[in-house]
């Protein structure tokens, strides 16, 4: 994909509104009227008059492709018309922030048809309402997405319920231009991951792995990130999101045994999303290296399984049964691999989902998760449905060694049978080992749209290369 020249052209709004439309009539027989959302305002600290960073409502972000504060939109559905509202000049603003762009230049930007002042979205509204045909039509839009103030015209009703859903499943199944931006923070973030693979060796600090990564980005014109960076050494990498990214990469002046770091930039609202495992002193231990093996076999495995119609379950249930043989393998685990299926006791090793949708958020919408199975293999499945061709998936199983969840686990006879706990006390240092990438999958298979090494030798040469 020539990523740049297709980003020379807008982001598809309109298109975008047509298809949220088009999923609105499968469940409102001819949808009429228009969909309505204020974008996120800006905003600022209490007791002063610093900005918090700015972060776009994604279903204005989706429906219009501006990242920036205090807009406001309207489609009109039977006319197909976007206009789009944009704040007034402010005298005393300019002071600070320079002169907003003119309406030419939005109009010119934006896929949208009308550009006006956000003063004149009052009257607009009665205006759009008083043509509006169809028996009953409808103000569609998102509750926490109309700013304060705002009034609908009297006559029509208002639906605040189906917009959100609407919006949600279309984002599952992304455009080119979608893939586009999603391509170029992945590529962003894979340089960035690069120069950490070559600089961990010779790094004393998590908080030193967190600055490089994001100092590759910034220098890439990316600043903002699509998450917190989570940079984990040791056995603090055990945890699925520890925080501090502080603690040393050293432990009673050696070497701790790896570095986990899951991370990702930003482009224009749309996230990368990529983990890689390193050794920090080079080189991966015996037992490192064994549960690396094993954690690279799961995803290449799971990978080769996906494409348009797979069910997410059965890829996670995947990465469990790679997951057993290879313990059993090592002797971390004992008994018969189908009854420790069944019993869940993988999951003290793999308590996280396979992974999730990516785009304008990390953790996208259209997952439909179930946070209430009381299944543990399944409760934090992010992904509960079959994959459509063109959304885009992170696949990132992982084998951790977190003390406190496993103990329970060998607290409880139906687990402890299985596992073989003086094994286990010889991979504690491991922490914990993800490798995580970011899939499109397509009618035929899927593409893997991160370019970044994973084979353990190759990770180990960058790391003395650099």
């Amino acid at each position: 994909m020539a990523i740049e020249t297709v980003l020379q052209g807008k982001y598809p709004a309109k298109a975008h509104a047509q298809r949220v439309v088009e999923y609105l009539s499968t469940k409102i027989p001819q949808p009429s009227g228009f969909l309505f959302l204020s974008g996120c305002p800006e905003r600022f600290y209490q007791d002063c008059d610093l900005e918090i960073p700015f972060r776009q409502h994604r279903a204005f972000m989706y429906l219009s492709g501006v990242n920036a504060p205090d807009h406001h939109l309207v489609y009109e559905i039977d006319n197909n018309r976007l206009t789009l509202f944009i704040p007034p000049i402010d005298p005393e603003s300019i002071i600070w922030a320079g002169l907003p762009p003119p309406s030419e230049e939005v109009l010119a930007k934006y896929d949208v048809d009308v550009v006006l002042p956000s003063t004149a979205l009052g009257n607009t509204l009665e205006t759009i309402g008083g043509r509006q045909k169809g028996t009953q039509p409808t103000i569609f839009t998102i509750p926490g997405h109309v700013e304060k103030g705002i009034e609908f015209p009297k006559e029509m009703r208002v639906d605040s319920i189906a917009l959100k859903e609407a919006i949600d499943e279309c984002r599952v199944v992304k455009d080119e231009y979608e893939i586009a931006l999603l391509k170029k923070a992945i590529d962003i973030s894979a340089t960035a991951h690069r120069a950490v693979m070559e600089t961990v060796r010779k790094s004393t600090s998590e908080a030193e792995i967190d600055g490089v990564f994001l100092g590759e980005c910034a220098k890439r014109g990316a600043k903002v990130q699509a998450y917190p960076s989570i940079v984990a050494s040791g056995r603090a990498a055990a945890t699925m999101h520890p925080e501090g990214n502080n603690q040393s990469l050293c432990i009673d002046g050696k070497p701790k045994e790896l570095l986990l770091i899951d991370a990702g930039a930003e482009v224009e609202c749309y996230g990368a999303d990529i983990t890689r495992t390193l050794p920090i002193s080079g080189k991966f231990t015996p037992e490192a290296r064994a549960i690396y093996d094993l954690v690279l076999e799961m995803q290449e495995k799971c990978i080769a399984s996906l494409k348009a119609g797979v069910l997410w379950d059965d890829a996670h249930l995947l990465a469990h049964k790679v997951a057993i043989r290879g313990l059993l393998g090592l002797g971390i685990m004992k008994g018969n691999p189908d009854e420790i299926l069944a019993a869940r006791t993988s999951a003290a090793f793999m308590p996280h989902g396979l992974g999730h949708f990516l785009g304008m958020d990390t953790h996208d919408a259209g997952g439909r998760s179930e946070e209430a199975d009381p299944d543990p293999l399944f409760k934090y499945l992010r992904v509960r449905r079959r994959l459509p061709a063109g959304c885009v998936v992170t696949v990132e199983p992982g084998i951790h060694f977190g003390e406190h969840t496993i103990r329970e686990y060998l607290s409880d006879p139906r687990h402890s049978q299985y596992i073989d706990e003086a094994v286990l006390d010889r991979f504690w240092d491991v922490g914990g080992v993800c490798i995580e990438d970011d899939i499109l999958i397509t009618e035929a298979g899927n593409v893997n749209l991160t370019d970044l090494p994973k084979d353990p030798e190759v990770v180990e040469q960058i790391n003395y290369d650099g």
